[in-house]
């Protein structure tokens, strides 16, 4: 063996892994921004000035921005439930709930009916051949009529809604030689309904419509005789809101009402400069002599 060759050492390092670190470091870096961040909004706000500072906490306060108007037309103890077309079934059921109290409701319920049309919520109570809630031909309330017509007042008397009564007869015609018919009738009917549930829960200002159609809206035009044709109808209307009063119109003109500007000058009351001028001009025209 030659001694001049030195033996070859082989050295082989084994890759390793310091171990699985996971990824707690990224939520403790996302919390530290976030938290920078909540700073710098800090320190921009406080140096930011008032109109800007209260712009801000008037969106956390109300984003929707409509906190001003919540109040415009709504009086009374409903002001946190106004009766929209998204809301409607919550009012169908709180008055159904209601109405299942009354002692007689299962002989009555098949002359209620609740329908949503464009006006709002209207709320038929409809007759039969004995007459359900009026006695026949009369604008006179039986006791289910006036039963209904109170539990109805105390539900919707909570509302800001304003309501509309309807009354309406069937095509029965009254003797030629009547001076009281179908119209009178319809009127009458509804001004009753009107009196008992103002006596009972709805306030004064929150009827805005009494009107009677007589037979001119049959809910049975195929059957104009029909006892079903005869009712009374209430309708809780929709509320629409205020429009907003401090927006500036479009066509108002620029600079109106901004007392910056500088008020013009009055022309029998010159200034200094132009009195001087106006001296100046004189004593340079020539003089004209009088005509003798």
């Amino acid at each position: 063996m030659d001694s001049n060759k030195r033996p070859i050492i082989i050295l082989k390092k084994k890759g390793g892994h310091g171990g699985h670190h996971g990824g707690a470091w990224k939520v403790a870096y996302a919390d530290f921004v976030t938290a920078m961040m909540a700073l710098f909004i800090v320190l921009w706000l406080l140096s930011s000035s008032k109109p800007v500072q209260e712009a801000v906490g008037g969106y956390f306060r109300d984003p929707s921005g409509t906190s001003t108007k919540i109040g415009s037309n709504m009086v009374g103890a409903g002001e946190n439930f106004v009766l929209t077309r998204d809301n409607m079934p919550k009012l169908k059921d709180q008055l159904q709930k209601a109405m299942k109290q009354m002692a007689d409701f299962d002989k009555l319920k098949d002359h209620v009916e609740m329908t949503v049309t464009s006006e709002g919520l209207r709320i038929e109570l409809s007759e039969s051949a004995s007459g359900t809630f009026f006695d026949s031909g009369k604008a006179k309330l039986k006791g289910d009529g006036t039963e209904m017509l109170i539990t109805l007042a105390q539900e919707l008397g909570k509302l800001p809604n304003k309501l509309s009564i309807e009354g309406h007869t069937d095509s029965t015609p009254y003797a030629p030689t009547a001076t009281y018919g179908n119209w009178e009738l319809s009127a009458d009917r509804a001004n009753v309904a009107r009196r008992m549930v103002q006596a009972n829960g709805i306030r004064a200002d929150q009827i805005t419509q009494v009107r009677g159609f007589a037979d001119q809206r049959l809910r049975k035009p195929a059957a104009p005789l029909d006892p079903a044709n005869r009712r009374i109808s209430l309708i809780v209307q929709y509320i629409v809101k205020d429009q907003d009063t401090d927006a500036k119109p479009a066509d108002a003109p620029e600079g109106h009402g901004d007392e910056s500007k500088e008020p013009a000058k009055d022309a029998a009351h010159p200034t200094v400069e132009n009195q001087e001028k106006q001296d100046e001009n004189k004593s340079a025209a020539p003089t004209v002599p009088p005509k003798k």
